[in-house]
């Protein structure tokens, strides 16, 4: 007899569900009138202090100048009197501790007057800093528990905004998180270390060129945010996507993408209902967000913005993620930021475009229409190139997690290999700077269609490579590893100290020979074609997936760190301590804490699903497994009685019990390897998890997807892909 189990429950939940979809207006409210409503931006700024007081914060966020301490109090009492005119009660220092999350603590704007009264209050001592406990965040023992003092600065470079919420609003200022002794406990604070390093050897080159203009360089980023959306009660009804994030079990489905039939079409009435939604939320604090259409995989979709400064990027698509977890609840949706929350099927990264600017909007990685001609294009994008060619393992750990070692290397998703892909022409113009005599720049002319009412449609001087890991698509360069869960913080931070190095050592260079009475261009010419000879070991255009390109890389010396914990040791190799030392980027204690973050997160990723599996196999799989066998046993009793030859149904029951036997087999091996104790330092433990938990959870998920095609659908207790992608 049949039994109800969750997720039928789920089912009938889902098919007898009707949404509320229409809940905004943009005729209403027009998106210009919206777009960073609930932001301190520039003009609020200027319409609120006093002028000397304004220029004062505008020469700190456009020029980096440390921010005069005697004019905090007039800022603090402006963005309080704001604050509280848009609805809130509470301000909070926002920082990013290394869970790569957000963390916040909510402070009231009223304080007791004495006489039984209170008064609205909020200095600038209240607004420079703040002091969170820091015991309890990941610090790789920079901090212990009886250590707990850990202190937020305020971050005048993102500005403060108001989150709204449904009793009242709240105050928030981006922070930096730092320790009593003033070590990073955060994300934020390497990263705007990482860009005052790049923008001082970024300069140097631009003195040379005679820029007398510029005054700072920023890196730009504009972050592509893939994601899931699910709904509510396939979660509710999967322990695995509730606790981890993901499926540890999931057999195929008839249907996955192979009909590339969801890429770009039509976005269902209750996915774009939630799209714009979040988006109107995003408008509001000033979050620039473009673009938005159906991804590769089912119920897969992705969010992509304008370009920004690197350190408001990161912080909006902090913003960008929480968003859009928060606003499919209103839809009974879940938003999945796993990189691989489905097997099979594509995972979600988060394309990180990168590029460098000047503080007057030139992009310095910006060809041109001959970029053969331009010097000093050449120079920047070499730097890049040499960067990435000298520190691929540097790269290689910053997309490192057990999550995202289950998207590299397939479904759209580059492979672990750092390569770089420059295109057709920009190819061909470092082929000729590496022969030392450029002549030409490639065009790309026009494309003939084939259709006379068609304006000539032009086209582009390069193609693009999905298996990149690192592509040049123009004018910015496109770090495709990058997975969805990630803070782009940590890949920006090293992204930008890598290529700090490489400017350094070309404008030392470029700086000698000018001074010894070479030109300018001389010295460009002599030197770039010796870095490229050197660098040009990690261009790469072709096929990032073939086994001829994994061949080929390994006789180019290219390292191929497959997972996380092979790429973990290269935060604390000599080499990379000495690199962030000398740009003051990381110091050698903050890069242990790091390493030590790695591995226990690496740990406690492995254990957590280790433990899903076993205790859903124990308590839903065999139970289920049991009812179909006792059904299937009485069957063949039956027709055995009858008299009826019966020969296939014993098949299939000595086939069900062989695997069932399996299962318990697999499961027991799954239990006993993650029971075993590693000993030694935090790597040691991540090895173990690695080599010894890892194998038995993958040889567990083989059964158990083999007993969801065995097992009869009405007694089968998990939600199945073929239900999870397609229903919403």
């Amino acid at each position: 007899m049949a039994t109800s189990n969750v997720r039928q429950q789920a089912l009938t939940a889902i098919a007898t569900t009707t949404h509320t979809l229409n809940r905004l207006d943009f005729r209403k409210e027009h998106l210009k009138e919206l777009f960073g409503a609930n932001v301190f931006h520039e003009e609020e700024q200027k319409a609120r202090l006093p002028k000397h007081v304004f220029k004062t914060l505008q020469k700190t966020i456009r020029l980096g100048v440390p921010l005069d301490p005697s004019v905090a109090d007039s800022i603090a009492s402006a963005m309080k009197d704001w604050a509280i005119e848009h609805g809130a009660t509470h301000f909070t220092h926002l920082f990013q501790p290394m869970t790569g999350l957000t963390a916040e603590k909510h402070d009231s704007f009223l304080s007791p007057s004495g006489n039984g009264n209170a008064v609205s209050e909020f200095s600038g001592k209240e607004l420079v800093k703040g002091e969170p406990d820091a015991s309890s965040f990941p610090s790789g023992g920079i901090r212990a528990t009886f250590e707990a003092r850990g202190y937020t600065g305020w971050d005048p470079t993102s500005p403060a905004y108001i989150r709204e919420s449904p009793n009242g609003a709240t105050l928030v200022i981006p922070t930096v998180f730092v320790s009593w002794t003033g070590e990073a406990l955060d994300k934020k604070t390497p990263l705007l270390r990482s860009m005052e390093a790049l923008s001082i050897q970024a300069m140097r080159i631009l003195k040379l060129f005679g820029n007398t203009e510029a005054k700072k360089v920023f890196t730009t980023v504009g972050a592509e945010q893939e994601y899931f959306l699910i709904d509510k009660n396939f979660v509710y009804a999967r322990p695995d996507l509730l606790t981890a994030g993901r499926t540890v079990f999931g057999a195929k489905p008839p249907k996955g993408q192979e009909l590339e039939d969801q890429y770009f079409g039509t976005i269902p009435e209750r996915v774009i209902a939630c799209m714009s939604d979040a988006e109107a939320e995003m408008f509001k604090l000033g979050v620039p967000v473009k673009t938005r259409h159906n991804e590769v995989a089912p119920s897969q979709y992705e969010i992509a913005p304008i370009f920004e400064d690197s350190n408001l990027a990161t912080d909006h698509n902090q913003l960008t993620m929480d968003i859009l977890r928060r606003t499919a609840e209103k839809y009974d949706l879940v938003c999945l930021l796993h990189e691989k929350p489905f097997a099979g099927i594509n995972g979600s990264g988060k394309h990180n475009n990168w590029s460098m600017s000047t503080d007057a909007g030139e992009n310095l990685i910006n060809p041109g229409e001959t970029p053969h001609d331009n010097a000093q294009f050449l120079v920047f994008c070499v730097a890049v190139i040499r960067a990435v060619a000298k520190y691929p393992e540097l790269l290689r750990v910053t997309v490192a997690s057990a999550g995202n070692d289950h998207r590299l290397g397939a479904n759209e998703a580059p492979p672990a290999i750092m390569s770089i892909f420059l295109g057709d022409q920009l190819q061909d113009v470092m082929e000729q700077l590496e022969a030392g005599a450029l002549k030409s720049t490639k065009q790309g002319g026009f494309m003939e269609v084939g259709v006379s009412v068609l304006p000539k449609l032009p086209r582009d001087a390069g193609d693009r490579n999905r298996t990149s890991p690192f592509a040049f698509t123009g004018n910015k360069f496109e770090f495709r590893a990058v997975g969805s869960s990630f803070s782009i913080a940590g890949p920006n931070t090293v992204l930008n100290t890598i290529v700090s190095e490489s400017i350094d050592f070309i404008a030392t260079e470029l700086e000698a020979a000018t001074k010894a009475g070479k030109t300018l261009n001389k010295a460009i010419q002599d030197l770039l074609p010796g870095i490229l000879k050197e660098s040009k070991k990690v261009i790469f255009n072709g096929d990032g997936y073939s086994e001829e390109w994994h061949s080929e890389a390994e006789k180019r010396g290219l390292p191929n760190l497959k997972n996380t914990v092979d790429s973990i040791p290269v935060i604390i190799r000599k080499d990379s301590v000495e690199l962030f030392a000398k740009y003051k980027v990381f110091t050698e204690r903050e890069l242990q804490a790091r390493y030590t973050i790695f591995c226990e997160s690496y740990v406690k990723t492995i254990n957590i699903e280790a433990n899903l599996m076993t205790m859903i196999a124990k308590t839903m799989v065999f139970p289920a497994a049991l009812r179909y066998q006792l059904e299937v046993a009485s069957a063949v009793n039956a027709t055995k009685a009858a008299g009826v030859d019966n020969a296939a149904q014993l098949g299939h029951l000595k086939d069900l019990t062989a695997t069932i036997t399996t299962f318990q087999s697999a499961c027991t091996a799954l239990e006993t390897a993650h029971h075993h104790e590693a000993h030694g330092d935090p790597y040691a433990h991540a090895k173990q998890m690695r080599d010894s938990v890892l194998p038995k959870m993958v040889e567990l998920r083989t059964v158990v997807d083999k007993l969801e095609t065995m097992i009869a659908d009405d007694i089968w207790p998990l939600a199945t892909y073929r239900e999870m992608l397609f229903l919403k």
